[in-house]
């Protein structure tokens, strides 16, 4: 791991002092809260594990607090800035405070849902404070995209940081949660008090370790396929599977095939099932739609030769 600069990272003072200059202003529109404490950014880098081979994807940057932080342990940092000024700001403020280290840094100025692919050699890690209203889709998209990515850890809204990494049969499980652990193994890796922050949030903020799975899901069932199940279980979640599940199956009796099948109860509720099962209830939708064209076809092919003088 390369050595600390003492003065390189963002205090108080520094923060305050580059957004005057810049103009900025947080927004609560794009989420904007930007770390104003060194140790809680070093904290951060040290809880997702980066190493010095790491090829780090931050998204969301603002002013670079922690970007800078991740430059002290990592070969390489891409960050990806939705924000004019604060994009156009970046580099320059990297070159002034870690200039040794300014070759390793690369800026993409774009929308993160919007990045397909990034500069220089694959990202390995993913590490970001990311815009509480957008935090759940872009780490969706980002793990997604980029699957050479093997470690992420990021900090969110505590609510949504309990969503990502809660169990079935937790009141607070669903879709983020079901989502995200079809990548990886997903877990609460600490919390973050309000006033680390400037401007200091109405709500605390959670960590979240998410370690890539080795093995994908086993199944014959597509991403898709198995998202639509996750997304109409838990669009009516108060309702059994098969009834949740009869739009997706096109009855509910068909619901109730696919779920038997896939041994799940029809009286369950989406937020009792693992992500393996509702891979199985994918799969059986599947499995059945294709038995009953074939079924359809031999009874069109009788009916045509019975039908022959």
């Amino acid at each position: 791991m390369n050595s600390p600069t003492p003065d390189a990272l963002l205090g108080p003072a520094d923060v305050r002092e580059l957004a005057g200059a810049l103009g900025v202003r947080p927004t609560k529109q794009r989420g904007q809260n930007f770390v104003i404490d060194a140790n809680t950014v070093r904290r951060i880098v040290r809880t997702a594990g980066v190493r010095a081979d790491d090829v780090v994807v931050e998204v969301g940057p603002g002013l670079g607090s922690l970007t800078l932080a991740l430059l002290e342990a990592a070969d390489r940092v891409v960050a990806v800035e939705i924000d004019d000024v604060l994009a156009g700001a970046l580099p320059a403020t990297i070159a002034a405070r870690m200039p040794a280290r300014a070759d390793r840094f690369a800026l993409v100025h774009s929308d993160a849902m919007h990045v397909n692919e990034l500069p220089g050699p694959a990202p390995t890690a993913l590490v970001a404070n990311l815009p509480y209203n957008v935090a759940v889709p872009v780490l969706l998209h980002m793990l997604a995209t980029f699957p050479t990515i093997e470690r992420t850890l990021v900090m969110v809204q505590a609510e949504v940081a309990d969503r990502l990494a809660a169990d079935p049969g937790s009141k607070v499980y669903g879709v983020p949660s079901v989502k995200a652990n079809w990548y990886a193994d997903v877990k609460r890796a600490g919390s973050i008090g309000r006033n680390v922050f400037w401007p200091a949030p109405n709500v605390d903020s959670g960590l979240v370790s998410l370690v890539r799975r080795a093995e994908p899901i086993r199944t014959t069932a597509s991403k898709r396929e198995v998202f639509a199940v996750v997304d109409a279980a838990f669009a009516q979640r108060r309702k059994t599977l098969r009834a949740a599940l009869a739009g997706w199956a096109g009855s509910a009796a068909a619901a109730e095939v696919a779920l038997v099948a896939a041994g799940v109860s029809p009286q369950a509720r989406g937020e009792s099932l693992t992500v393996e099962e509702f891979a199985r209830i994918a799969e059986n939708k599947a499995e059945n739609m294709a038995e009953g064209k074939a079924e359809n076809a031999e009874s069109k092919a009788g009916n045509k030769e019975s039908a022959q003088p």
